[in-house]
């Protein structure tokens, strides 16, 4: 069978994390060379040798994607590696403030949730267009959310995220002439390792238990769920669609 990535120099940010891993291993799967890359340096070390024990290859790279010249400093070791990139998941994310009352909502935790969704995510694709560009190709995976049609008391995380599918589409208006697609990922409740340790077990598994009965399809989202889907936009199956958010949600919110 076809690998739909095969030879494909594929970065990935959030690599440690529950679905950057899933989306590494999934491209490496394909054949794509992963560039691995995370502020947690062990977690992305891990992730890099699941990596190669299933015969993929690729790199790992620690970056903090809230510091632009750690940005600047990662696509640069990029271009010095393999003198090019086709695909980028911008995956790194994370929510500062999960729950607060809109009076209640504080400057320096907004300002994280927009310099770690929004601004990591406008600084990698301007990176990443630098490169494509004259390349006349290129695939970019934005990491949305369904908060992004709103959610109480996520105020700055559900901005960011509708951010991030507003600048998906501005950028695919400008980058389609080049041969350039641009499309945006919005999962519902996915469990991730670090959700459930941040909540508790118990906390965990009553909102877990609570999102698959509202759900349509009576569950909630797998990593791998994000992954596949991730796989096709980067692929050349999704070779006509561009400036598109695609919810990952099970039906949540028909």
């Amino acid at each position: 069978m076809t690998m739909r990535l095969f030879k494909k120099i594929a970065l990935v940010t959030g690599a440690a994390g529950g679905i950057g891993r899933a989306v590494a291993l999934c491209f490496a799967d394909e054949g794509a060379v992963v560039i691995a890359s995370d502020i947690n340096v062990s977690g992305c070390a891990e992730t890099l040798e699941l990596l190669e024990q299933r015969g993929g290859s690729g790199i790992s790279v620690q970056a903090d994607v809230t510091r632009e010249e750690e940005i600047e400093a990662l696509y640069r070791q990029i271009a010095e590696r393999y003198g090019k990139l086709d695909i980028v998941v911008n995956i790194a994310g994370g929510d500062a403030e999960p729950s607060a009352d809109v009076e209640e909502i504080d400057y320096l935790k907004m300002s994280a949730n927009l310099d770690l969704n929004l601004k990591s995510c406008i600084l990698s694709c301007r990176e990443a267009a630098r490169m494509m560009k004259p390349q006349g190709f290129g695939k970019m995976v934005n990491m949305s959310s369904l908060a992004y049609r709103g959610s109480p008391n996520q105020f700055s995380y559900s901005a960011s995220k509708g951010g991030i599918y507003s600048f998906t589409r501005s950028l695919a208006m400008s980058l389609g002439r080049y041969g350039i697609t641009v499309n945006a990922l919005a999962p519902a409740l996915v469990e991730v390792p670090a959700f459930v340790r941040a909540l508790g077990p118990e906390r965990w598994e009553m909102l877990r238990q609570e999102c698959a009965q509202r759900y349509p399809l009576g569950r909630i989202a797998t990593p791998d769920d994000v992954a596949r889907c991730a796989l096709f936009l980067a692929s050349d199956d999704a070779a006509f669609i561009t400036g598109q958010i695609i919810e990952i949600s099970g039906g949540a919110r028909l």
